[in-house]
């Protein structure tokens, strides 16, 4: 579903920040050698999560669902520079190329993976965090909030992607779309939640932005 013309699109993206090289060069290999090269960030979303980033100045990140790292260098680009992104992704296949990028970003000291499930992981770091970027199985989206909204420090942000679901949220569900039912659960829940403020920005599939009170 396409929220906007493609000639929108193209001009809002030609008049935001470039995408930088080693991030067109992840896009380009994500696109020849990864299965669902869709599920990249990619160039202006990169950047919106770039700018977040950077306006929050997080000590700590935590990212749910890494594919192939290129939306953790984007968070990482606003990290403190005594700061630590943990990122989490189910796939071990990933691990060496994402750590490749990782270290040629100039952040991989900062960046630590962790491989397996996620609600094995969460409990088991010992921090808080300022940003926290979700972007992984859309059924679990409510069980990845209440596993790290009592991580999350007061004042900070909770990022989650495909929000819109290419409209799917609209339309009637279908019994077997877990996917849908999830993001549909976890959309309600954001709006509900009094520990939170949350809007939602029809950028790419939709990103919402929700604040620790």
């Amino acid at each position: 579903m396409e929220f906007i013309s493609q000639k929108l699109d193209n001009y809002i993206v030609a008049y935001s920040e470039d995408e930088p090289e080693l991030l067109q060069q992840l896009n380009r290999e994500t696109h020849q050698k990864i299965l669902q090269p869709r599920m990249l960030s990619g160039h202006y979303q990169g950047r919106v999560l770039s700018m977040l980033s950077k306006l929050i100045t997080p000590k700590t990140i935590l990212e749910i669902g890494t594919y192939t790292g290129y939306s953790a260098i984007c968070l990482a680009e606003g990290i403190h520079p005594e700061g630590e992104l943990h990122t989490i992704d189910i796939n071990e296949e990933l691990h060496d190329f994402q750590r490749k990028y990782f270290n040629k970003s100039g952040y991989g000291k900062q960046i630590i993976q962790h491989t397996g499930d996620a609600m094995d992981i969460i409990p088991k770091l010992n921090l808080t965090f300022d940003l926290v970027f979700m972007d992984a199985d859309k059924e679990n989206y409510t069980n990845y909030f209440h596993a790290v909204i009592d991580k999350l420090n007061a004042g900070g942000v909770i990022l989650s992607d495909n929000v819109l679901w290419s409209g799917k949220v609209l339309e009637e569900i279908k019994e077997e779309d877990t996917s849908t039912k999830g993001i549909v659960e976890y959309n309600s829940l954001l709006k509900e939640d009094k520990q939170i403020e949350t809007v939602i920005l029809p950028i790419r599939d939709g990103l919402t932005i929700s604040r620790k009170l």
